[in-house]
């Protein structure tokens, strides 16, 4: 992609102003198709379309429909234990055998009606984990698995009191995405599954549980909690969390929880969150999940959000107080209609989750702060997609991307999130806005509580915008979006005035026509300081560093995503007063988009190496799984 934003060279840098989180594999350039090539869709010789090659369960044969659990939170073992009873239902006649995803997970037995059952538990992948078969008899429709979770279990983070803002008492969450739901519940991990689910979760008393379902705030810290799941989710969306936690009401269906440390500056920082809901609402459909609340995780949450239902998980790296960084809400709230009210049936289709949701992300910013931030957004993530498709692999920039014996967390990137929205934002502007809100207000209610593939989207778009439109839409262009590495041309870019006064100051600076101090930043936004500092050149003389040092303080920023792009210019020109802080980020904050390409960086020379073993073997045990997994490979 060799599009320039404002007409300038743009020396692009990574940081992304939006919720996605995206391990950033580094790896080698390859010689790009041709720009306008027209690609051939993948064929059932090739990838079969539908089938999840990240499950072992078998849903064409026995489908799992309700999980009810009952767990006891062993903090001192760090061990959920307990129950998982699933309903299941035959669809192919005569089948016997269940198969489930599990994890390191310790099954002690099976049974029915309160007779055993016959399982086995296979030989275990690095990543699938292993598979459980049960042998389920004729007249049997709901087994019930008693079982122990592993300390190490990939999908549960136990901390212990002095790693939350409390400092009293432990703290557990759980991230089941992509597919870690296995390293805590026996079940169908798979997105296409889609089950209710029922729990009763004993915790310390003092305590509050709370999960991805009905939660009641006014609950008795007694240490048992009962929760309940209407609506059919994928297992990747069944989420808890245990801790020190109060609330807070933002709006007649909203609210927050947070540990009594954060709740009002959380509260505060997100109290537009209603007015969200209410515009969602009113361009594409009621909302369907009764209440939308938020639970504010320690800052070792390795994303920055997710989207679990009812109860979205917020890192606290975003409370900037400015409402800066509240994309990140917008984002979340979106995926109550794209990726958990309609869901990606197979990771390889994780664009219907992230583009889609994404798109409806900027447009909700629009609605609410305005057109001018939503172009700075806009343009800020274009250069996060820019950076993610000159460095990857041109299999990795595929929306139906090809994700066959690999783990998808290695694989995620800007490409589903920023291309997918472009995508959808190249539709909008063809078709006109009141036409396409009326198309994803249809989508979502065709396709509600469902998971569907990229194929049953290119159908559906068949039988409706390419024949309605069909004099501004072009299937071929359609399928070079979805199935090419490369983007095509014309892409409908936005651009922000905003930026062109930073450009100017920045070239003057550069240039020594202008000094630091004299910068005229009156009025700058988060945004424009992001442009700012992500577009300087890779090398800067140390002189000019503290020089902007100096100016602006850059170093001590509290603004977490200000802070992360001074600290990376930092590294790459080994800015040592910068140094002493960037441990300190690196020790304190587990979200993978701001340390990991930290740690990357320090990886290219040896002090840099050494900077970052040492860092990362004090944040370590206070790093969640899946953060030390991504950043293990550059302090090796």
């Amino acid at each position: 992609m060799m599009k320039r934003i404002m007409g300038i060279s743009l020396l692009v840098l990574w940081l992304a102003a939006c919720s996605q989180e995206a391990p950033e594999p580094a790896q080698p350039e390859t010689e790009k198709v041709a720009e306008n090539a027209t690609p051939e869709a993948p064929t059932a010789d090739s990838i079969q379309i539908g089938k999840d090659y990240h499950s072992f369960s078998n849903p064409e044969q026995m489908k799992v429909r309700n999980v009810a659990l009952d767990l006891t939170v062993d903090f001192d073992r760090k061990v959920l234990d307990g129950s998982a009873v699933l309903s299941v239902e035959r669809i192919a006649k005569g089948a016997q055998t269940l198969m489930l995803d599990t994890k390191e997970l310790t099954i002690h037995k099976v049974e029915a009606n309160g007779a055993p059952l016959e399982f086995e538990l296979g030989t275990a992948d690095s990543f699938l984990g292993a598979p459980l078969s049960i042998n389920v008899p004729a007249d049997v429709d709901e087994v019930k698995i008693f079982y122990t979770t592993s300390p190490s279990a990939s999908g549960l983070q136990w901390l212990t009191p002095a790693q939350t803002a409390g400092g009293e008492h432990p703290f557990l969450f759980s991230q089941a995405q992509a597919i870690h739901a296995r390293s805590f519940i026996p079940l169908q991990d798979s997105p296409q599954v889609r089950v209710t689910y029922q729990a009763v979760l004993r915790t310390p008393p003092g305590l509050r549980a709370v999960m991805s379902a009905s939660n009641d705030p006014e609950a008795a810290l007694d240490g048992v909690y009962e929760f309940t799941m209407p609506q059919p989710v994928p297992s990747y969306l069944i989420a808890l969390a245990v801790g020190d936690l109060r609330f807070k009401a933002m709006g007649e269906r909203t609210g927050v929880y947070a540990e009594p440390e954060l709740l009002d500056a959380a509260a505060k920082e997100f109290e537009d969150t209603e007015s969200m809901l209410i515009a969602t609402e009113k361009r594409y459909g009621p909302y369907g999940w009764d209440r939308y609340d938020l639970l504010i995780l320690p800052p070792s949450f390795p994303f920055g959000g997710m989207e679990n239902p009812r109860l979205s998980f917020i890192t606290p790296t975003v409370i900037a107080g400015d409402k800066s960084l509240v994309s990140l809400i917008a984002h979340e709230l979106a995926h109550s209609w794209s990726g958990n009210t309609v869901t990606n049936a197979t990771w390889r289709d994780l664009w219907l989750n992230e583009g889609f949701t994404t798109y409806l992300t900027y447009r909700i910013m629009e609605i609410i702060y305005g057109t001018d931030r939503y172009k700075m957004e806009a343009v800020l993530g274009f250069q996060d997609l820019e950076a993610d498709i000159n460095r990857l692999d041109p299999n990795d920039a595929i929306l139906a991307i090809d994700l066959r014996g690999r783990d998808p967390d290695d694989v995620f990137s800007n490409v589903p999130y920023e291309k997918g929205a472009l995508f959808l934002r190249e539709l909008e502007q063809r078709v006109g806005r009141d036409d396409f809100d009326a198309f994803l207000k249809a989508y979502f209610k065709e396709f509600e509580f469902e998971s569907i593939t990229t194929d049953q989207f290119i159908e559906y778009l068949e039988k409706t915008l390419l024949v309605t439109h069909a004099d501004v839409l072009d299937k071929a262009r359609i399928e070079q979006w979805i199935f090419s590495a490369e983007l095509p041309s014309d892409l409908p870019l936005e651009e922000s005035d905003a930026f062109s006064l930073v450009d100017t100051a920045r070239m003057q600076w550069l240039g020594g026509e202008l000094a630091a101090a004299d910068i005229s930043i009156d009025n700058w936004t988060v945004h424009q300081w992001l442009y700012f500092l992500n577009n300087m050149p890779e090398e800067i003389a140390d002189d000019k560093l503290a020089e902007l040092d100096a100016a602006f303080n850059l170093t001590e920023s509290r603004n977490n995503e200000i802070a992360h792009s001074w600290l990376l210019i930092s590294v790459k020109n080994w800015y040592e007063p910068a140094l002493p802080r960037l441990h300190d980020y690196l020790t304190t904050i587990g979200r993978n988009k701001l340390v990991k390409p930290l740690y990357r960086e320090l990886a290219k020379t040896e002090q840099g190496k050494a900077l970052g073993r040492q860092a990362f073997a004090e944040a370590k045990d206070g790093y969640h799984p899946l953060t030390v997994k991504a950043n293990t490979p550059f302090v090796e």
